[in-house]
């Protein structure tokens, strides 16, 4: 492997640009590198692409281990340096006796779930305690994840139940409450998330 040692690179005419590498090559900064910038740095932290789905159809899960909603995006990193920000509004349904939540989901792999508390039931959305049960509860989740990957992902929407108290609604739900009775007091809901790969 070569080495240069110099203190200063300078482009050849005022103004210009001095270019490292060339498109798909990696640069590597080795651990305790520091950057000391006292101009404009630009490309860090820039959004290199948004990828989001809605989901506006129902689904219903009565297990207590996660699973997918159906709610899911899938997006390809264009580099390992990158991290993704997952960004989801899911409207769940379930009966106020049963204790439910959600997580995110990369692939199979749990995301943003909580550190493991005795006996306590774990997620990353509140548990819902859904007064009469009629219609959904909004479980707005954010998370940073760093995959270091550039194979496509996919992050889903998961939910379940840790305890089912009432055996006759042994159900949760996606964009729709455990009753659905049609007329206007029932309702249903559609259900977003949206990922954007911010450059490392």
């Amino acid at each position: 492997m070569s080495e240069v040692k110099t203190n200063k690179v300078s482009p050849v005419g005022a103004n210009g640009t001095v270019t490292l590498g060339d498109s798909g090559d990696t640069i590597t900064v080795p651990s305790g590198v520091t950057f000391a910038n006292s101009g404009t740095a630009t490309g860090f932290g820039k959004v290199l692409q948004v990828v989001s789905a809605v989901k506006t159809n129902t689904s219903s899960y009565g297990g207590t281990t996660f699973s997918t909603t159906g709610l899911e995006v899938t997006i390809t990193p264009s580099a390992t340096s990158s991290k993704i920000f997952i960004i989801a509004t899911p409207n769940i349904g379930a009966h106020m006796d049963n204790n439910s939540g959600c997580c995110f989901l990369r692939d199979s792999t749990e995301l943003n779930v909580a550190n493991a508390a005795s006996a306590r039931s774990l997620w990353a959305s509140n548990a819902q305690y859904q007064y009469n049960s009629y219609n959904t509860e909004s479980h707005p989740m954010t998370y940073l994840d760093s995959p270091s990957s550039t194979s496509a992902i996919t992050y889903k929407v998961a939910y379940k139940m840790a305890i089912i108290n009432n055996s006759s609604y042994p159900y949760i739900y996606l964009n729709r409450g455990i009753y659905d009775t049609d007329n206007g007091n029932y309702s249903r809901s559609s259900s977003t998330i949206t990922v954007m790969e911010i450059a490392g």
